[in-house]
């Protein structure tokens, strides 16, 4: 047996054996096709609805990181639509260059303490400040993997600790995964980084992903809801599934993924509060440059598309309103209307 093979095997033990770890959620996932055609998928599983809005923001936007009087500042080089989560942070989006996003959660992440010396960044500000500075995943692990700044982790609105690691893809399909741990970054770049869920952290996901497709593949998957099985079958699937430039057959595959690995509405755990139901999924089409929502209390999915935004220096802020279960049905790009952007979550260094 090959030590990639024991290494795991010893992981996937490992795994099985942890106790509770607050609200490990979401997957996603990269679907690359012929011609250019590249759509990224996630879904956001938590434990109750974090009121979630969709935001047009246009290029030119002033910034403040939220982080105290050494917060990073900056003004927006890109326009971008993105969804809120709790209306103070951008969790999720796509710049007009096509650049899409995705946060989510990671119980193992830590940021470290500032050196009190490089400027400080609210985690709630980090997708943000990535969709307004960069158009290409290149770019942005040229930049940051400098670390430029140090993120603080303020607590959340419902009073659990904000740690995620963050995903982000570009039209070329080139993809880049971040996450600090002990105190350090660390960056997986590369078109074959393709599937994220949570815990635990992402090299010990490649190596469970590699152990599975050893000992099942196709006639054997983990089906339960836990982060390691989701990765194990999302990253099958999404290798499985049929590849095409036709659109609307490649976002039906990449949604049959998608809800492949998602958590039914209602579902609990007992003694388990890191797995939590589904609350809605996006996908994005980074070649039409299209946002789709799919809520989980909405028989419908909508989309808007960024061709027909406004991101012009000086352009309203636009807001669809969707908190409440308010949803739509087809494109709804013309139902944005002018809003106040939302404050992100501050937060002050140790």
């Amino acid at each position: 047996m090959n030590a990639k093979r024991l290494f795991g095997m010893f992981v996937a033990l490992a795994c099985c054996a942890l106790g509770p770890s607050p609200l490990e959620a979401c997957t996603r996932c990269v679907y690359l096709g012929p011609e250019g055609r590249v759509l990224v998928a996630r879904s956001m599983d938590w434990m109750e609805d974090p009121g979630t809005n969709l935001y047009i923001l246009p290029r030119g936007m002033e910034r403040d990181g939220a982080a105290g009087p050494r917060s990073l500042k900056w003004a927006s080089k890109y326009g971008s639509v993105v969804c809120s989560f709790y209306e103070v942070a951008s969790v999720d989006g796509m710049n007009e260059k096509g650049l899409v996003a995705n946060t989510l959660y990671l119980v193992e992440s830590d940021y470290g303490r500032s050196d009190g010396d490089r400027p400080v960044i609210s985690i709630a500000a980090w997708a943000q400040y990535v969709l307004d500075n960069f158009a290409t995943v290149a770019e942005a692990v040229e930049a940051l993997r400098a670390e430029p700044f140090s993120i603080v982790a303020p607590i959340l609105p419902n009073n659990d600790p904000a740690q995620g690691h963050l995903a982000i893809v570009d039209p070329s399909g080139d993809s880049a995964v971040f996450e600090y741990v002990k105190g350090k970054l660390v960056i997986h770049h590369g078109r074959e980084f393709r599937v994220m869920t949570n815990s635990p952290t992402f090299d010990q996901q490649l190596a469970l992903d590699e152990y599975w497709k050893e000992i099942g593949g196709e006639t054997m998957l983990p089906g339960t809801s836990r982060a390691a099985d989701r990765f194990v079958r999302a990253s099958f699937y999404i290798d499985a599934v049929p590849k095409t430039d036709d659109a609307r057959q490649a976002l039906a595959s990449l949604f049959g993924v998608i809800r492949n690995t998602s958590v039914p509405l209602g579902i609990t755990t007992p003694g388990r509060p890191n797995i939590a139901s589904t609350v809605w999924r996006t996908a994005y089409d980074l070649k039409d440059r299209t946002l789709y929502f799919d809520s989980a209390t909405s028989p419908t999915i909508f989309w808007a598309t960024l061709d027909a935004m406004d991101f012009e220096p000086g352009a309203p802020v636009k807001k669809l309103a969707l908190a409440g279960g308010r949803t739509f049905s087809g494109d709804a790009t013309s139902e944005f209307e002018p809003s106040s952007p939302f404050p992100f979550l501050p937060g002050k260094p140790e």
